[in-house]
């Protein structure tokens, strides 16, 4: 796994761990839709779900999971033989079992209290999950599997979670919230005046000697007189 990738998958995990509790095993519902993709993009869930999550995980389906795609008949047989490896989950549909994504819609709503994660390739399903707070989604892109970012409900949920932790009431909250969503306004940046040169490090300018005239007058007068002698 590249070293960006495993950087954003450990930074979403510790999104979900110190905000929402999550913790290992990972609790891991698939979807007849995950193992479908799996099965034609030859990835094995159990060898690369816990590798790509760095813990241990508990692969789940569930009785309709498993009833879904047992009624497609041999459209969808080797993803119901990869289902069947899973352990299921009680739903509580046995007897009357719900179409695949109502079932697992019903076991993580409304708070998702048994931490689950969900891996499914449906994207009505994930829609769905998305609005409901603290459901880490996974997916599969090609052979490779990715954690989704947390939703926008995600986000907000976990930062309501962190103003009441510190005791903000809703009004400073919101306060708070609003005043993070201003834009910055940049101070214009002073010109520095020129400064006035240091006195001390200045040289004093040195004065012309005003006598050398006078010197050059006696020299000609001590001349004229070496002449009269002679």
């Amino acid at each position: 796994m590249k070293v960006k990738r495993q950087k954003n998958v450990r930074h979403i995990l510790s999104f979900y761990k110190n905000n929402f509790s999550y913790f290992e095993p990972y609790q891991v519902l698939i979807d007849g839709t995950f193992c479908k993709a799996a099965l034609q993009f030859k990835v094995d869930i159990k060898e690369q779900l816990p590798k790509y999550l760095e813990g241990n995980v508990q692969l789940l389906t569930t009785s309709c999971v498993l009833a879904e795609l047992e009624a497609f008949g041999p459209l969808m047989y080797g993803a119901f033989v990869v289902a069947k490896r899973f352990k299921p989950r009680k739903c509580g549909h046995k007897g009357a079992p719900l179409p695949a994504a109502e079932c697992l819609l019903s076991l993580i709503k409304p708070h998702n209290e048994n931490h689950y994660f969900v891996a499914t390739q449906d994207p009505l399903l994930t829609q769905k999950l998305k609005n409901i707070p603290a459901v880490p989604l996974v997916y599969l892109n090609k052979a490779t599997p990715v954690l989704d970012r947390p939703s926008a409900r995600s986000v907000a949920k976990a930062e309501g979670l962190q103003d009441t932790k510190i005791g903000l009431s809703e009004h400073e909250a919101s306060v708070l919230k609003a005043l993070k969503d201003e834009p910055t306004v940049q101070q214009k940046k002073k010109r520095k005046k020129p400064k006035a040169p240091n006195p001390l490090s200045c040289k004093p300018k040195k004065q012309k000697t005003s006598d050398t005239g006078s010197q050059k007058s006696d020299q000609a007068a001590v001349k004229r007189k070496r002449k009269r002698r002679r």
